[in-house]
């Protein structure tokens, strides 16, 4: 049965099985059952995927640099103000190092960063998530991750078309469900993350909140790293033409990633292959 065909099956007022053990027996996310694509005008769909292609490379550029870019380099008519606003849509957050001489305000975290100089040496001791701008044929989406870092394993996922808080803790409970809580989650400063419904998931099960510091470019690092290999080796490549296309390609992706591609920095070897083996031996 396709992936559609089980959505409609779904009956949103059932009287005895609710939307999220339906969508569980149907294999399908209850976040799907909404998505569809965002729009802009054609040229701005154009600029943001240039945008982003750029912003892979070069995370530390800004928006009057982007500006720079896209008009001297490749000739676009745009302004500060423009490319500002797609920043903002796109939820492109610069990053930067900062001069060794610079103190930090503690106050400026929500959260201290507690992985600096941390071992991670077994599963579910530390999970990092974040939400990126997924470009399409006609239109975008967000997609939100959460990576277990000792193996590289992409732990869940789910898209949307709006950035809500309940959209991230919603897949925050389904891992946390599935998988065990972790030690450690991590994640940048974003209103999601820091939202009272998704904080109040992470006291619930007394797991430790670490949110990198505004600007960091290595706190996250993990994370962004599965950004650029999806967005370089799958969306990029085969721009989705509706959302069921693009949860049926982030899916065939993840499962490729997770379970396939050998990830030179845990041994050349798939992150469940990690996962799993040490999760038995624990």
């Amino acid at each position: 049965m396709s992936v559609t065909e089980r959505r409609q099956k779904v009956v949103k007022s059932h009287p005895r099985l609710s939307l999220e053990k339906q969508c569980e027996l149907l294999e399908i996310q209850r976040s799907g059952l909404y998505y569809k694509p965002k729009g802009e005008s054609a040229m701005n769909l154009h600029l943001m995927e240039l945008i982003d292609k750029q912003f892979l490379d070069h995370p530390y550029y800004g928006v009057e640099r982007m500006t720079d870019y896209l008009r001297l380099d490749l000739g676009y008519r745009v302004n500060v103000k423009r490319i500002r606003r797609l920043y903002k849509i796109m939820n492109l957050k610069t990053i930067y190092a900062y001069p060794k001489t610079t103190k930090r305000d503690p106050a400026s975290y929500k959260y201290p960063y507690l992985l600096r100089n941390l071992t991670i040496e077994r599963p579910n001791q530390v999970w990092q998530t974040d939400i990126t701008y997924i470009p399409m044929w006609r239109g975008f989406m967000y997609m939100v991750a959460i990576i277990d870092v000792h193996s590289r394993k992409i732990l869940s996922w789910s898209l949307s078309n709006s950035m809500t808080a309940e959209w991230c803790a919603e897949l925050l409970q389904d891992t946390i469900d599935k998988y065990g809580k972790p030690e450690i989650h991590n994640s940048d400063q974003g209103s999601q993350f820091t939202s009272e419904i998704y904080i109040d998931i992470l006291k619930k099960h007394d797991i430790q909140i670490s949110m990198d510091g505004k600007g960091r470019a290595l706190d996250n690092v993990y994370i962004e790293r599965f950004w650029r290999s999806i967005k370089q080796e799958k969306i990029y490549l085969n721009p989705a033409n509706g959302g069921l296309e693009l949860y049926h390609n982030v899916r065939e992706y993840v499962d490729f990633y997770n379970s396939i591609r050998r990830h030179t920095e845990i041994g050349k070897v798939p992150p469940d292959e990690i996962y799993f083996k040490k999760q038995m031996a624990g």
